[in-house]
């Protein structure tokens, strides 16, 4: 047996994955277990998890693998830029990158703290792979492709922003490379402060306002595109240092607070900088093409996220197929360097189809028991969680799904879900006013039965990873609102019956019910938190949110005395069989 483990930390997603005999068996970020958002410190819980669900030990591993390059490449690299003019430098910006490279010495890039957490490292390789390249590895060894275009696109590894690779059969070559500051990634995230949001974390928001406005702004001085992709102004984009908004400021206005309404100019800038976005990746991926022959497109980094651009770029008849990374954010990187560790050791790199991201823990009914007797919640076990969740849901109630092994990344997946009735115009209201306490506008996203895809949305293309948008056809704009945005999209989640069999079966009961086999989802979490991990996170999302229900493994509990009425009367026909 071979067991290999790998790891990201202190940028941000802190993460740890676990890929035995070739196969990814273990992945979860350490903002699970820490609740802390973005979790950049060592993932010492993570690891921990990886751990205990093999039932490995340190010392058990072949070899340990870190999704970053050598500790102090990347402050050296910034600095070089500096130096050459690229990026504006001062003395507290000098400081600043002379505390990063010597703080990435001192821990030696994460190896000082896996000792100091573990104990004594076991005398295996402890690699360090090439940040792109393990974003790389970590969307085309998942692809089922035999041979692929690789596009990773993020704020900057240890020097690119943009790399792009040519992969067929076991090999991944790096034929281009665009590098920081002339970075994509850093234009989204800098136009995400200006508008009021947190950079590096609420950019998906900025995709969600974009719908509500019209790209009217001309951004050219900031992003220009060209035929084989783009050029970005890193000084206009950065200004004193990474962070600084006064170039932006001086151009746009004030960064909007964000306890302001949002106005016309804000919704058109946002549609802007989205359409600005999806024009380079396009030019991208043409001259990509041109550059690999190949059609069939892999997608990882921060930038892949945005499920608006990957679904223009499906739509556009550029590529015949497409994969994108599910935790395409630097969270993936502990997969590709667990992967790409493989070729260090004079192994092929395993590849693999990823059919589902159901990798983090699974905590057993005994243990959600224990924990509902520990609440002194008043919970009834009910012998087919799915049809009685739906009948719930097929009846307005808004339900906390929690189910089997915690998803990997960023999007709910029917696991760690709140549900939601689509039909209902007024159920988005009503999320994200009463659970999330989050913007009004802010969109939420369908999980299909795959087999009915075809009957909703257009292009009905798989996508069970919630990271592609597709058209909502028109007819059916009005049957499920809930999740029609602004523009008439959707960010789709697809479901097979042999990947999730009892979310299947939740959204089959639906569909069975209403005619309708979709449901909203959205994740199982209160604005500015991590979804949950264990029982205990969803007792206490339960009790501090707007939530009806709460389905955890066979067990159910209502909020209150009048719900329970309601409970009771809908187990009666899911016993009965009816």
């Amino acid at each position: 047996m071979s067991a290999i483990l790998g790891i990201n930390c202190h940028a941000h997603d802190s993460a740890a994955a676990l890929v035995v005999d070739g196969r990814l068996v273990f992945a979860a970020a350490e903002e699970r277990f820490s609740r802390i958002k973005k979790d950049r410190r060592f993932p010492t819980a993570a690891v921990q998890a990886a751990l205990d669900w093999s039932g490995l030990r340190l010392a058990d591993l072949d070899a340990v693998a870190f999704g970053w390059n050598r500790p102090g490449l990347a402050p050296l690299h910034t600095m070089r830029q500096a130096l050459l003019g690229r990026l504006p430098r001062s003395r507290g910006w000098t400081l600043t990158q002379l505390y990063h490279l010597a703080s990435e010495l001192r821990h030696r890039g994460g190896v000082a703290e896996l000792a100091e957490r573990f104990g004594p490292l076991p005398p295996v390789p402890v690699l360090f792979v090439d940040h792109h390249q393990a974003h790389a590895w970590s969307a085309y060894a998942l692809s089922g492709f035999e041979e692929a275009l690789v596009l990773v696109v993020d704020g900057w590894g240890a020097w690119q922003s943009t790399s792009v690779f040519s992969a067929r059969g076991e090999e991944l070559h790096r034929i281009r490379v665009i590098p920081y500051p002339d970075s994509l990634g850093v234009f989204y995230e800098s136009f995400t402060d200006l508008l009021g949001f947190e950079r590096n974390e609420d950019e998906w928001k900025v995709m969600g306002l974009a719908a509500y406005g019209r790209p009217s702004i001309d951004l050219g001085e900031l992003l220009r595109v060209t035929p084989d992709g783009y050029v970005a102004n890193g000084r206009a984009l950065s200004g004193r240092a990474y962070g600084d908004l006064e170039p932006l400021v001086t151009r746009f206005g004030p960064r909007r607070r964000p306890d302001l309404h949002i106005a016309d100019q804000d919704r058109d800038l946002a549609a802007s900088v989205q359409r600005a976005t999806e024009e380079a990746l396009l030019a991208l991926v043409r001259d990509g093409i041109a550059r690999t022959g190949s059609r069939q497109l892999c997608l990882a980094g921060g930038v892949a996220m945005n499920s608006k651009a990957n679904g223009r770029l499906l739509a556009s008849g550029l590529v015949d197929r497409i994969f994108v990374q599910p935790a395409a954010t630097d969270d993936g990187t502990a997969v590709g360097a667990a992967l790409a560790a493989h070729q260090r050791l004079g192994q092929p790199v395993p590849r693999h189809p990823l059919e589902h991201v159901y990798l983090g823990p699974e905590l057993p009914d005994t243990e959600i028991e224990a924990v509902l007797r520990a609440s002194k919640l008043p919970a009834v076990r009910v012998p087919a969680p799915p049809a009685l969740a739906a009948r719930l849901v097929a009846a307005g109630h808004i339900v906390g799904w929690f189910q089997g092994r915690m998803e990997f990344g960023p999007r709910a997946l029917g696991n760690r879900s709140i549900l939601a009735d689509p039909r209902d115009p007024a159920m988005k209201d009503r999320v994200n006013q009463s659970i999330k306490f989050r913007e009004s506008w802010r969109p939420f996203a369908p999980s299909c039965l795959a087999e009915r895809a075809a009957d909703y949305f257009r292009p009905a293309h798989p996508s069970p990873f919630m990271i592609l948008t597709f058209d909502v056809l028109p007819g059916m704009q009005t049957v499920i609102p809930a999740v029609t945005h602004a523009d008439g999209s959707a960010r789709v989640q697809t479901v097979e019956r042999r990947v999730n069999p009892r979310f299947w079966r939740l959204l089959s009961e639906f569909q069975r019910l209403t005619g309708v086999g979709v449901v909203m989802n959205t994740s199982f979490n209160l604005r500015g938190e991590p979804i949950v991990c264990t029982p205990r996170d969803a007792v206490k999302t339960f009790y501090a949110s707007g939530l009806d229900f709460l389905v955890m493994g066979d067990h159910v509990v209502a909020k209150n005395a009048v719900l329970q009425a309601a409970l009771d009367e809908a187990i009666q026909p899911v016993a009965s069989g009816a």
